[in-house]
């Protein structure tokens, strides 16, 4: 690899952080430290840091002196080229910048939304919520055989019946996707299966064979081979979902607050045709 980023234009002089003597610990570099001028113009640490964070995961990489004098190249060239632009600013570019603005705070408030209202007690107490007195689930561990008539189901059922084996049938005469596994379907529970198909596996016993159900996939036979109960999920288990069903309340509750507050006035929008999004040259104006 180049000892410069791919997406920078040829490299410029480098311009030094500090001077020929160590920086004392006071003068140590923040956030406001300039790196660099162009005809005035300061490039400071925190450009440098949110360029840098910005990138494509693809640099992340890189060694920092690469990186260093790649982002700080890239910013000297953005700058003489910003600094190249006559006239005023074009409106394209003022409306981009305002939408950058509204994007980048309204960002802000839902994160000081969220760190102010979802805490490990409110995940601790949601979860509690939800699972604290739910019992135990049902599951279901079935196998089937999906031929395409009926005909064809109960020729297969007389079989099975007569003694022969489940599992080499459906390798053999099975149609479905888990033919070749012998027909077995794993564990589910209620509401994962289509419902003639779910209802014939409630009335089965453990061990026991189906009459033919037919669903829109075709015919099937169906052999439950085992049940369980399943008990609650730990908290750390579902706390990722119960994290994001949370903060997805929380944003909407604070955005429907700040919206009933606001005085909104939404009248010009009748007066606009929606096809009028896809015109990129009134920018131009």
């Amino acid at each position: 690899m180049s000892n410069r980023l791919s997406f920078l234009a040829a490299p410029l002089l480098a311009v030094a952080l500090t001077g020929a003597m160590p920086l004392m610990a006071d003068d140590a570099p923040n956030a406001d430290t300039v790196v660099a001028t162009v005809n005035g113009t300061e490039i400071t640490l925190a450009h440098m840091i949110l360029m840098r964070n910005n990138l494509p995961e693809q640099y992340a990489q890189l060694p920092d002196d690469v990186m260093f004098q790649g982002v700080l190249d890239q910013l000297v060239h953005q700058t003489v080229l910003m600094q190249s632009h006559e006239g005023a600013m074009p409106g394209r570019v003022k409306t981009a910048l305002e939408n950058e603005e509204r994007s980048l705070m309204a960002a802000e408030a839902i994160q000081t939304t969220l760190d102010s209202e979802l805490s490990e007690d409110a995940l601790r107490a949601a979860y509690e919520e939800q699972y604290a007195d739910a019992t135990p689930a049902k599951e279901y561990n079935a196998a089937h055989i999906l031929v395409e008539t009926e005909e064809e189901a109960r020729a297969i059922l007389s079989e099975l019946e007569d003694g022969a084996d489940f599992a080499k049938l459906a390798s053999e005469r099975s149609t479905g996707p888990s033919g070749p596994n012998g027909g077995d379907l794993g564990w589910f529970g209620e509401g994962m299966m289509v419902a003639p198909f779910e209802e014939a596996v409630l009335a089965l016993e453990v061990g026991e064979l189906s009459t033919p159900v037919e669903t829109q996939f075709g015919w099937h036979v169906i052999k439950l081979n085992e049940t369980r109960l399943t008990d609650a999920p730990e908290f750390e288990d579902v706390r990722s979902e119960i994290e994001s069903e949370l903060q997805a309340d929380v944003i909407q509750s604070r955005i429907d607050e700040l919206t009933e507050e606001a005085t909104i006035d939404r009248s010009g929008e009748s007066d606009i045709d929606p096809a009028m999004l896809k015109d990129t040259s009134l920018l131009e104006n």
